[in-house]
């Protein structure tokens, strides 16, 4: 059965795409059949991944404001086991265009669930803040996963996220949804605040961490300059080993529901 994961934060710059195309590139790697959407008006994944979203024709901005297009259609394979769902500049203007016309905020689980694609793991990057962009990946997703900067300013967008995740479940039909986990990233276990800020994630949500956190590691950063997974560009990296041992507690480990 299909899993489908948001990743989602109201902070931006905690690593949700980062996170998104390393575990799709560890997951195919581990013969996952793996989709990744970018649904960020950024489209940052879509650019990593070899694709302008300037001129891209069809993308989730597609899926979002026309029923007629089907997953198919907008489809991208990048490999044996990996596909994406590009973004496109086009989604700027999603957010507005879906409340001024009224568009269902649960057609992206629509077109997911009626697809005759078949995937295991479906990741989908959202763009930062709670927007309709963010509500329709939720509404569209079996769980969350939240990555968190290693800051205390990160914190509050975890909370956020909860309470929006808890207006879905009790508010807009979709009960099921449920928290993967909060994800560490960016730590820096020689400086003051990251092992602090660690120590308080999972003291305020106790079994909801990952175990696995992702340290900071320059070698991310070369590895988008040249288009590539961290996972990809340099294989032996503090940064590439952690998101290896994150899969492994993807594939292993149960949900919790999101708010408890």
């Amino acid at each position: 059965m299909t899993q489908i994961i948001a990743i989602a934060n109201q902070k931006g710059g905690v690593g949700k795409t980062t996170t998104a195309l390393n575990l799709g590139a560890v997951l195919a790697q581990r013969q996952q059949r793996v989709l990744l959407i970018d649904l960020d008006p950024q489209a940052s994944l879509t650019a990593l991944l070899g694709l302008d979203p300037r001129t891209v024709e069809r993308s989730s901005y597609s899926l979002l404001m026309y029923p007629e297009i089907t997953l198919t259609r907008v489809v991208r394979r990048l490999g044996a086991n990996l596909a994406l769902v590009p973004g496109s500049v086009d989604l700027d203007a999603a957010a507005i265009q879906i409340v001024e016309q009224e568009i269902s905020l649960h057609r992206l689980r629509k077109v997911l669930r009626e697809s005759r694609l078949t995937f295991d793991i479906i990741l989908i990057d959202t763009p930062p803040g709670l927007n309709v962009l963010t509500i329709s990946a939720l509404l569209a997703a079996d769980s969350v996963l939240i990555p968190s900067q290693c800051s205390l300013l990160a914190i509050s967008g975890i909370r956020a996220v909860q309470d929006a995740a808890s207006r879905i479940r009790s508010k807009m039909g979709h009960p099921g949804l449920r928290l993967r986990g909060v994800l560490a990233t960016f730590y820096d276990a020689a400086s003051a605040q990251s092992p602090h800020v660690l120590a308080e994630l999972r003291a305020l949500l106790p079994e909801q961490v990952f175990q696995t956190v992702i340290p900071y590691d320059v070698q991310v950063t070369d590895a988008s300059h040249s288009g590539k997974a961290v996972v990809d560009y340099a294989p032996d990296s503090s940064a590439s080993l952690a998101y290896l041992a994150l899969v492994g507690e993807l594939l292993d480990e149960e949900s919790t529901t999101i708010g408890q």
